[in-house]
């Protein structure tokens, strides 16, 4: 039973700040990049090489194509990344990925690695069918002895009758339609499809006429609208999913004589020869104009972390008919490649970073940091006073912003233990104390170096 409880002002919205939770897009004006627009500020160069690569996504053009995030930490890598996905919309699959996570699961990399390329790849499938689809006016379900037990009755059929604002229909139907009708509590009111060829009913709610008359003041379902036209039609359905998704749904289609006894076995790899049948019946809805593939993003940080056999297999799943775009991120210089002795730019091979679109993040400036604060200050209901502002900006340039960003909600702390209703140059200066940034715990473990543990 349905229960309605008051709910306390705390918890009446999710409010928690994540590092990218300001972030709503790339900020373009068409490929132009504004100096501050959508949570974003300045890197106005990489941000419009985002946008061109966000054009060519969306037009199919830059399939198996991959990305090279280059520049120095705290630069906006990730930030861009994110405004990527926002850009892209809820349709295109983003998947973001830490390079050091490939490392920490059970199964064989390469396997992990496929599976995140192909939940990057999505497909949009339309299908036709023909469904009856109408407000329920009567209903009948016929009943018959159970052959097993003469003291209950089962389902065998059922007449329905089903209309729409222009015409109605009676309908006889037969124990597996009469058994959903039971099921989904189907009674006199409710708006249905019928689906002839999947063998389906489904319940959509009642109808706005039939809750009126009711007179229900509270309910929990929402009253849908009478359908109009004829009750026989056909009707196209969409439905957006991953090649991942349907990697999975094939594999566990299967069974043996285990899983008659214990329940379908589960498999965390799956066999390529899945994977095939996966892409060949794809293959065959594009062509016959039922499907529309979306090459999505496979985001890739700290790719430094990854090793040789990593990188050789993405560089040829990038040649590969179905892939996503890549795109990868590090704010290594000349690294040495894992796996080998070889040192390279960003880590990285030669034969793969030649092949990559590279887009360097340069440092903040200093009007840029402080315009960042304020946005992030804004995103975490954190008033400031314009002094508290201006030291907070300089933090920022002499250690760095992601330090300047963490000093915010200590502040803020501090403020309120204070009585004051925002945070004032004091209120940073004593947390400036109590927390170091980088260089000032390397110079402390300098001058205390013969104290610490060796």
């Amino acid at each position: 039973m349905a229960e309605i409880a008051e709910i306390p002002e705390s918890l009446r919205e999710w409010e928690r700040i994540a590092a990218h939770s300001h972030i709503q897009g790339l900020g373009l004006d068409g490929l132009k990049a504004k100096f501050v627009a959508d949570g974003m500020v300045g890197q106005t160069e990489a941000r419009e090489a985002c946008g061109i690569v966000v054009r060519l996504i969306r037009e199919g053009k830059f399939a198996g194509r991959a990305i090279l995030f280059a520049g120095p930490p705290g630069s906006g890598k990730s930030a861009l990344a994110m405004a990527i996905a926002k850009e892209l919309g809820k349709d295109v699959p983003f998947v973001p990925l830490t390079a050091s996570e490939i490392f920490s699961t059970e199964m064989k990399k390469t396997e992990f690695l496929t599976q995140v390329l192909r939940k990057a790849i999505g497909a949009r499938i339309h299908e036709v069918r023909k469904i009856y689809e109408g407000e329920v006016k009567e209903i009948s379900i016929e009943k018959a002895q159970h052959p097993y037990n003469p003291y209950q009755q089962i389902p065998v059929g059922a007449t329905i009758k089903i209309a729409t604002k222009d015409e109605s229909k009676k309908l006889t139907m037969d124990q597996s339609f009469a058994v959903q009708l039971i099921q989904q509590g189907i009674e006199t009111g409710d708006v249905i499809q019928i689906d002839i060829d999947g063998g389906r009913i489904v319940k959509i709610g009642p109808s706005e006429e039939a809750a009126k008359e009711k007179k229900i003041d509270l309910t929990t379902i929402k009253p849908v609208p009478v359908p109009r036209g004829k009750v026989l039609k056909e009707k196209e359905f969409v439905y957006p999913v991953t090649l991942h998704a349907l990697d999975v749904a094939s594999s566990r289609s299967g069974s043996d004589i285990f899983s008659l006894f214990f329940g379908v076995r589960e498999s965390k790899e799956i066999e390529p020869e899945v994977r095939k049948e996966v892409d060949e019946y794809i293959k065959s809805l594009v062509q016959e104009g039922r499907c529309e593939l979306l090459p999505g993003v496979v985001f890739i940080d700290e790719c430094s972390m990854l090793d040789i056999e990593t990188f050789a297999f993405l560089n040829r799943a990038l040649e590969q008919e179905l892939a996503p775009i890549i795109i990868f991120a590090t704010n290594r210089g000349f690294s040495t490649i894992r796996g080998t002795d070889i040192k390279a730019a960003h880590g990285m091979p030669l034969d793969l970073l030649d092949r990559l679109l590279i887009i360097n993040t340069k440092p903040y400036a200093e009007d840029e940091i402080r315009k960042i604060l304020e946005i992030r200050a804004n995103s975490e209901k954190i008033k400031i006073s314009e002094e508290a502002l201006d030291y907070l900006t300089q933090v920022g340039v002499k250690a760095s912003l992601r330090f300047a960003i963490q000093l915010l909600a200590p502040a803020f702390e501090v403020a309120k233990e204070k009585k004051s209703e925002k945070i004032e140059k004091s209120h940073v200066v004593y947390v400036e104390k109590l927390f170091s940034d980088v260089k000032k715990s390397a110079q402390y473990v300098k001058e205390f170096e013969k104290q610490f543990i060796q």
